[in-house]
Formats: C-alpha cells, structure tokens, sequence
C-alpha cells in the first residue's frame, strides 16, 4: 500500500522533520534570485507591493522562470533527500506498482487538459469577447520552452512533497490513513492561499485551493500511487500558463488566450468542482477502484483489495 511501504524503514519521523527543514531553506534560496531581481528594478520599496504588482515589474517570461525556480531546486532537493536521508527509491515515493505507470500519467494529463479546452471552447461560443486572442510568436515560444521545462518540475515537486513525502511520513505517525490524508490536503490548500486570486475573488476562493487538495490526495489513495496526481497537476499547470491566463491569476503570461471577463467566485469555485468529480468518475470507472473507505481512511495495516 502506498502509504505503508515506507513503514519498512527503521528512520524515525524526526528525520522527516530534518527533511522538511533541508527543503525550507532550499525554497528560500530559491526564491532570492526573484526578490533580487525586483529590487534591481524597483529599488527597496520592491518588497511593499503585493503579489499582483511584484509579478507585474519585470518581463512575464523573466516573472515565470523565476517564480517557478525555487520548485525546480526543491524537486531536486527532494530526490536527494528521499535517496540519501531514507535510503527510499523515487519509485517507492511515487507508486507502489514494480515502476512508475507513465500510462497512468499521461491518460491524467490528458484528460484534465482536454477538459479544460472544452471549457474554454464552450466559454467562447457563450461569450466570444470573454476570451482575447493573444499569439506572441517570439515570447510565446519562449514560454513554450519555459513551461514545458519548469512547470512539470514544480508540479511534480508539489506532488512530491505532499502527497508523497508528507503524507508517506506521517503515515509512519498516524495508525489510520484518514489524518494523513486530511493534513496534507489541507496544507496544500493553504499554501495556495497566498495566490494572488484571493486578492481578487476574496478568503472564500479557499474552498476551491482546498477542493484541489482533497482531491488529488484521493485519487493518490485510491489509485496506491501518486501518477494520476502527476498527470492532472501538470495539466492543469500547463493549460493555465500556455493557453489562458488573465492579469489577476497567479500564472500572468503570454499565453494564447487571456481572459478579459469579470471574475466570478461562483463560476471559480463551481467550475473546479465539477472537472474534479467528472475525472475523479472517470479515474474510478477505468482503474476499477474498490474499497474506498479502506483506502482513503483505513488503517494502515490492513490489507486493501486490488
């Protein structure tokens, strides 16, 4: 079982601890190069503006590269602290199958991704002037290069880390998967927190950082693997920095599309909702998933239906 086959190292959670420290200071290097490069451009009052202004001060391929940084060092860092710290494989921190289940990914990536151009299609023939036609051919290709380079790097270190990392260490703490599985979906949700659509949408938009949390760590337990947590994450990356975007969104670039419509907290919240459930459907209906009580909330020790 996912969770569980970490259980078989002698390493106690405090070096989970050390762990999750080591990758703290690597975050925080990793975010200077961004602090320094507005300070270069603005001066000391750089660090007064919100999050909106910071990323709008330099180029938004410079603003992405570097906000996407310090992931790209913390994916390294937690390869290296998996590998050297608890003797685990990558494999072992991805999926309990004999080896990484590309299929698995790709059919994830797929799916969110077709998902979503649906919705952008069906949302232009709504409201055509919703959506602006935004080709750059030089900074797009820039940003095709960009993105398909750091962005699977920062997904997959979130990926990594919450649903695989945290919520492995903890299951070595907790005797039922339930808490493991709460923490780590809460967590990331609150990280999200800080995006700027908060500043837009209000404290309310929580529910939809915490849906997406709730949600790929429920397809990670009840596929035993963190694949199709890979896949949809990188998707969803993907299409928001390549294809649409808007100047209120954390991923502000010159993507294809941006959106030049009002925000509506009902639509952002509702929206999510209804992708999660359709792929979560899907996921269900395809990988034959079973025992789902056992899965996402049972204990640890016992033994789960494949």
């Amino acid at each position: 079982m996912y969770i569980e086959q970490v259980r078989k190292q002698t390493n106690t959670f405090g070096l989970y601890v050390v762990g999750i420290f080591i990758l703290g200071v690597v975050i925080l290097i990793g975010n200077f190069p961004f602090g320094m490069a507005l300070a270069a451009e603005r001066g000391p009052d750089a660090t007064q503006l919100s999050i909106v202004e910071q990323m709008q001060v330099l180029p938004s391929n410079t603003t992405l590269f570097l906000l996407l940084l310090p992931f790209a060092l913390a994916f390294g860092a937690i390869l290296l602290i998996t590998k050297l710290l608890h003797k685990l494989s990558l494999r072992e921190l991805i999926t309990t199958r004999a080896k990484v289940d590309w299929k698995r990914i790709g059919f994830s990536f797929g799916a969110v991704a077709l998902s979503f151009i649906a919705m952008l299609i069906v949302g232009y023939f709504i409201d055509p002037e919703s959506v602006q036609w935004n080709y750059k051919p030089k900074s797009f290709a820039i940003l095709v290069l960009i993105s398909v380079v750091m962005v699977p790097l920062q997904t997959s270190a979130e990926e990594l880390f919450f649903r695989g990392y945290l919520m492995q260490g903890l299951g070595r703490v907790f005797p039922m998967r339930l808490l493991p599985f709460i923490i780590t979906s809460t967590l990331f949700g609150l990280l999200h927190f800080a995006n700027p659509e908060v500043d837009k949408l209000g404290d309310i938009i929580l529910i939809t950082y915490l849906a997406t949390g709730f949600f790929l760590g429920a397809i990670t337990l009840m596929d035993e693997g963190l694949e199709l947590a890979l896949g949809f994450h990188a998707g969803n990356n993907l299409f928001l920095s390549l294809f649409l975007t808007s100047d209120w969104t954390v991923f502000q670039t010159d993507s294809l599309f941006i959106d030049m419509s009002e925000p509506n907290v009902v639509a952002y919240i509702i929206g999510p909702l209804i992708i999660y459930t359709f792929l979560f459907l899907v996921y269900a209906k395809k990988y034959k998933w079973k025992n789902y009580a056992a899965r996402l909330v049972g204990s640890p020790t016992a033994k789960v239906a494949s």
